[in-house]
């Protein structure tokens, strides 16, 4: 197994060194690396037990490097890194301080063996091989260049150098810890099993991110990310997320590590061409700086950035010359801490304390913009891209050389600043975190869940690999009470982001607000964002910017989505008649209850209208007046009939059934205004069995009427002797009819009676108060039988039409009966095409008619008594026939009073 390791790692190094060489000598194969390491950085191992790896960026970027075969060390760096130098004095002051302590490792102390990795893979990965190796080729040992046992890494800053030193480390089970790499693909125990963090894993951030957003409505977000690990995987993380939540990215580009121009162009023109207003910036401070001068050089205004933690508070960016097109930023950073002592350890630093220290030698050159003393590092190496995407290069050496007597109260860089202490205490706690895994390694504290499987190792002769058992599920206080816990994977179990926003203060200088936080545990989150915050907005209105493809669709419409298009992308539909949409943006619309119908609007449901015929309205009040008009009518013809009842024509054919039609048309007229009003239940049973038995009572009383025409028409035929039919035979027709009719009534109300009902159908705006009848055979076999009469009523009265009648009652009847038919043979159709009150009116027409056409039959008669009484006599009327006239037909009157008189009418037969 360690020769297949040794190979591994011989492998990894002609890939990165590009290759070896091979001599032959004394046939004897040797290998030496093509080109040195050119590392700087800081040692100390004398006198310690065990020695603590540190990377750190204290550079921007490294050299360009010729293809010469001359050039036989790794290339240098350029671009110093104030805010790197101060991780790494932060890493120092932090071991100083464990070793001063006696709770933590008090029969042991800590080393240190500290590169500058550059911001760069390849000065990582380098660092990592002299990690292993113990010197700069490729032999390793796991003994450094100290000779101590190497216990952890801190680093090496980024993801993507973590990855890679990661690749080579996690061999030989070194502990990296992480305090700046938070891409959530560090969490895969199978990739990465040796690598811990005190950093939360961006997946929490870009659920962070994402509940922003949603915080203040935008919808329509672009992204952009470093070309690297931690921009990619963040990116997919917040994309995720954002389809998760129904939000949508409006564009994904990358920033290339590496300035193209091409590809610059192209995340710069998206963003100037694209409507999202709202941008999240995946990036590092260092790989963003291109970006940030061509947003400026493009002068784009009108944006508002979502930063991530890695350069929300980052000198580099939040400068003033950058506030009105970056200004209004807001993002996510870790918590800010004060570290005690570390201020008092950064300003103490000085070139003539270590002739040999290069950094420190090159930060005082790079602060004070001066030449130390027979010193050959650069003051300034910089390394710039215009605009035109040429390089703009400086190596200059100036002219003004350091004094020593320089001070650093005076300066005002990222490296003295101690406000923003927040990536600075992750390197403090990743210290601390190796320290206590150290510690309970040192005292057997090894969890129950490992100690079965694991030997409890002795400091310092142990393989780093059992130290990883330690790191899992540890818990430790930091110095400002802060409680530090890792799960079984080694990530950060619980924490919290401050939620910040880019301010200009009073002198001028972006300041960073707290405006709010995001604390989240495995199991919650929480959002806070107090109402009365400080929030300040980069646009024309200084208010909350908007962001959306398609603006938020109205109260009383829909979304509907373009077809190939991403969700936010749609159109706005108005609601369906029934359906509303309360709230702005609503994806489908609400049904309203079966009470309640949309307004027009289409954003409320309100009550539906309540249809019914009522008296107040026209129609209502109308057809309440025709039906008392022929009431008044009829009881006017009653009395007339009553204060005639002597008379013959008041006594003429049946004057018992004339009050019986009479008042059998009362009840069917008055009747009609049972179907007026709110409808009820008892209403509706009265209104269907009242009309029908009126109908009965009258036709079987006009049917009494219509059989003694029909034998006086039989008797004028045959000129036969007339059969005397006593009067109570009629009123035994009419009682039978009657009691029928209401036998076929008792059983429809015992069995299926009408009821009221709300006729809600679908897409109508009005609740229809009507009855439901119930069984409707019932209420055909009511009405089939007033038919049948109304028909025996016709065909009797038809034969006997042209019987020669001086007051015309037969034809007054046939006419009747026409009506009745004509009526209710139209209702039908009208009744089946109308619908709520109308069908009603239409019903009470048919009603009010037919009673109308039934009450003609003693217009005659009346017309006689009143106005022609003269005509009222009994010769007129005709008791009799003389038998000297025997051509002479007897009169349907005449025969009718005859009955009516109980005599027996004879005609003389022909001689």
């Amino acid at each position: 197994m360690a020769s297949r390791k040794k190979c591994l790692i011989l492998g990894l190094t002609v890939f990165l060194w590009l290759g070896l060489y091979a001599q032959n000598e004394n046939q004897n194969e040797t290998c030496r690396l093509l080109r040195k390491f050119n590392l700087t950085g800081y040692v100390e191992a004398e006198n310690h037990t065990v020695v603590i790896g540190g990377l750190f960026p204290v550079h921007y970027r490294t050299m360009p490097t010729s293809d010469s075969d001359e050039e036989l060390e790794s290339p240098m760096c350029e671009g110093f890194n104030f805010r790197g130098f101060r991780w790494m004095k932060t890493m120092l002051h932090t071991i100083k301080e464990i070793n001063e302590r006696k709770d933590i490792l008090p029969e042991h102390t800590l080393g240190y063996q500290i590169f500058d990795n550059c911001f760069s893979t390849t000065k990582a990965m380098e660092s990592a091989l002299v990690f292993l190796t113990g010197q700069e080729e490729y032999k390793p040992n796991l003994r450094n260049s100290t000779g101590k046992y190497l216990v952890g890494i801190i680093g090496a800053g980024g993801s993507t150098m973590s990855i890679a030193v990661s690749r080579i480390l996690g061999d030989y089970y070194i502990p990296q810890v992480g305090y700046a790499s938070s891409s959530p693909i560090l969490s895969d125990r199978i990739q990465f099993p040796n690598i811990f963090r005190t950093i939360p894993s961006d997946k929490f951030q870009s659920e962070a991110i994402v509940n922003l957003i949603r915080h203040f409505g935008w919808v329509w977000v672009g992204a952009i990310a470093t070309d690297d690990d931690y921009g990619k995987h963040g990116v997919k993380s917040l994309r995720k997320k954002m389809e998760l939540s129904n939000l949508c990215i409006a564009f994904s580009e990358t920033i290339p590590k590496v300035y193209s121009n091409e590809k610059m162009q192209i995340a710069v023109n998206e963003v100037k061409k694209s409507t999202a207003k709202v941008i999240v910036l995946y990036a590092t401070d260092i790989h963003l700086s291109p970006f940030v001068l061509e947003v400026v050089h493009h002068n784009i205004t009108d944006r508002t950035w979502i930063a991530s933690e890695a350069w929300i508070t980052s000198a580099l960016i939040a400068k003033p010359g950058y506030f009105p097109y970056f200004g209004g930023t807001i993002g996510f950073a870790i918590p800010r801490s004060v570290i005690p002592g570390l201020k008092e350890f950064l300003y103490d630093v000085h070139p003539s304390k270590d002739p040999n220290d290069i950094l420190t030698i090159e930060f005082w050159q790079t602060a004070f913009n001066c030449t130390w003393p027979n010193s050959s590092v650069p003051y300034n190496v910089d390394h710039r891209v215009n605009m035109t995407g040429k390089e703009d290069r400086l190596y200059a050496m100036s002219d003004q050389l350091c004094t020593g007597e320089e001070k650093l109260e005076d300066l005002k860089n990222t490296y003295l600043d101690t406000s923003q202490l927040r990536i600075t205490n992750n390197v403090k706690q990743a210290v601390y975190l190796i320290a206590y895994a150290m510690d309970l390694l040192s005292r057997a504290g090894i969890t129950e869940d490992y100690r079965e499987n694991v030997a409890c190792p002795i400091i310092p002769d142990f393989e780093s690999g059992k130290l990883w058992n330690y790191f899992r599920k540890i818990k430790f206080t930091t110095h400002d009470e802060s409680k530090i816990e890792t799960d079984l994977y080694g990530d950060i179990e619980s924490a919290y982001y401050e939620i910040l926003s880019w301010h200009m203060d009073n002198a001028g200088e972006v300041a960073f607000v707290k405006v709010g936080e995001y604390k989240f545990t495995p199991s919650k989150y929480e959002l806070v964002l107090p109402t009365n915050s400080t929030l300040f907005w980069k646009t024309e209105s200084y208010r909350l910017p908007e962001s959306f493809c398609t603006k938020v669709c109205s109260p009383g419409t829909r979304r509907k989505n373009r077809p190939g298009q991403p969700l936010c992308c749609f159109d706005c539909i108005p609601c369906e008649d029934g359906y509303v949409s309360e709230k702005p943006g609503q994806r489908l619309c609400d049904p309203c209850g079966e009470d309640n119908w949309s307004n027009p609007q289409k954003n409320k449901c309100v009550p539906k209208l309540v249809e019914f015929l009522t008296y107040e309205e026209a129609l209502g009040y109308a057809l309440v007046i025709l039906s008392i008009f022929g009431a008044l009518v009829v009881l006017a013809v009653t009395v007339i009939y009553i204060t005639h009842r002597h008379t013959p024509l008041a006594k003429a054919n049946d004057q018992e059934l004339s009050f019986l039609i009479q008042m059998s048309l009362v009840i069917t007229v008055l009747s009609s205004m049972l179907f007026i009003g709110k409808p009820c239940n008892w209403t509706c049973v009265a209104r269907q069995v009242t009309l029908a038995l009126g109908f009965c009572l009258c036709l079987s009383s006009i049917l009494g009427k219509t059989i003694s025409l029909f034998f006086a028409y039989r008797i004028s035929k045959s000129k036969t002797r007339l059969i005397s039919m006593h009067p109570i035979f009629r009123k035994l027709i009419v009682l039978m009819c009657i009691v029928g009719e209401i036998g076929v009534c008792t059983a429809y109300l015992m069995l299926k009676p009408p009821k009221m009902v709300k006729n809600i159908e679908p897409q109508n705006v009005k609740i229809i108060f009507e009855c439901n009848e119930g069984s409707i055979e019932f209420l055909c076999s009511i009405f089939a039988f007033d038919i049948l009469l109304a028909l025996l009523c016709f065909l009797t009265t038809f034969v006997a039409r042209k019987l020669p009648d001086n007051y015309y009652e037969g034809k007054c009847i046939t006419f009747g009966m026409l009506v009745f038919f004509i009526v209710w043979i139209s209702f039908v159709p009208a009744y089946l095409s109308t619908k709520g009150k109308f069908k009603v009116a239409v019903e009470i027409f048919a009603i009010l008619a037919s009673s109308y056409g039934l009450g003609c039959l003693f217009l005659p008669k009346c017309f006689i008594i009143l106005l022609r009484p003269k005509r009222n006599t009994d010769e007129t009327v005709g008791g009799r026939v003389l038998a000297v006239d025997r051509s002479i037909q007897m009169t349907s009157t005449s025969v009718s009073s005859e009955l009516n008189n109980n005599t027996v009418s004879t005609v003389l037969d022909e001689e």
